[in-house]
C-alpha cells in the first residue's frame, strides 16, 4: 500500500495532466510514480522530462535501457 496516494487525473491542472498523458503513452509503467509526484506539479513535470531524456536520447539502444531498468528493479526487489 502506498503511503502517498497518486493524484487522480481529474484533480490535476491541465499542464500536469498533459505531461502525465504524454509519459503514459510512452512509458506506462511510470504512470503511478508520476501521478504521485503530481502533488508537486513542477517536480512531476521535471521528472517526466528527465525520463524522456534518459530513455529517448543518447547512443545506447532503447531496448538495452529497458533491460537495465528491469534488472535494476529485480536487484532491488522492486516491481517494474
Amino acid at each position: 500500500m502506498a503511503r502517498i496516494e497518486p493524484v487522480p487525473p481529474e484533480a490535476m491542472d491541465d499542464e500536469t495532466r498533459a505531461a502525465l498523458a504524454e509519459v503514459q503513452d510512452r512509458r506506462s509503467e511510470m504512470t503511478r510514480l508520476l501521478a504521485t509526484l503530481a502533488h508537486r506539479p513542477a517536480m512531476m513535470q521535471t521528472l517526466a522530462a528527465h525520463i524522456a531524456a534518459v530513455f529517448e536520447t543518447g547512443t545506447v539502444e532503447q531496448r538495452l535501457k529497458e533491460m537495465l531498468a528491469v534488472r535494476v528493479s529485480q536487484i532491488n526487489d522492486c516491481g517494474y
